[in-house]
């Protein structure tokens, strides 16, 4: 059943700084109400500026979970100033670094959906090393090189539980650039040969597996 975030929620999502399209928006949304039924907490790696949480964060109110939310707020490789992805409104002007995290908080408040998410800040892999408990959906969207992805899917993937979800964004099966889907389509292939996950839908780059046996 496909799942509709209300009007304002998507109109918030459609005005929050970052690059998920709509289409891509209204299948994790759906995906993300229907993991929310097994009462398990629902996480994303990778925030940026809050988009996508928007819509993880309504579909854990609606559920009565909670939504988590996994970076350091540094940006990711390609959004690094000189390539492609970079947003100069993103830069700590006392540092000289990226700071996200500012404006993911302005995006959740002004969405009214503080309440329903928390912020786990720091690098993934140190945050995964300590997770023990199991997630009903798991949203890997971090950085794009091998390193992380593998280190983002071998940290999370395996905290997904009986029936949840594990979500994969930017999966081209054809290389665009060096920082563009190679990474994910090789976790999003390495989940479906472990035999731990099958596939439910794809809209555009996004995957969604869902969790049908032990392993990753």
């Amino acid at each position: 059943m496909t799942a509709a975030p209300k009007p304002e929620i998507l109109a918030a999502f459609e005005a929050a700084k970052g690059f998920m399209p709509v289409d891509e928006g209204l299948a994790f949304y759906t995906a993300a109400v229907e993991a929310g039924a097994l009462g398990l907490p629902l996480l994303e790696v990778g925030t940026y500026c809050g988009r996508s949480a928007i819509l993880l964060a309504d579909a854990a109110r609606a559920a009565g979970v909670t939504a988590l939310t996994v970076d350091h707020h540094r940006g990711s490789e390609e959004q690094q100033p000189g390539w492609e992805y970079h947003d100069p409104e993103t830069v700590d002007p006392e540092i000289g670094l990226m700071d996200t995290l500012p404006t993911f908080r302005r995006t959740l408040h002004k969405a009214g959906l503080e309440d329903h998410i928390v912020a786990l800040v720091g690098r993934s892999p140190q945050i995964a090393k300590i997770w023990n408990s199991p997630l009903a959906l798991v949203f890997i969207d971090g950085g794009h090189t091998d390193e992380h992805a593998s280190a983002d899917y071998e940290g999370w993937a395996p905290h997904v539980a009986e029936g949840g979800l594990l979500l994969i964004h930017d999966v081209h099966p054809a290389p665009k650039d060096e920082f563009t889907g190679q990474a994910p389509y090789r976790i999003y292939l390495r989940a479906l040969e472990s035999g731990a996950f099958t596939e439910v839908s794809a809209t555009d780059t996004l995957r969604v597996l869902r969790r049908v046996g032990a392993g990753i």
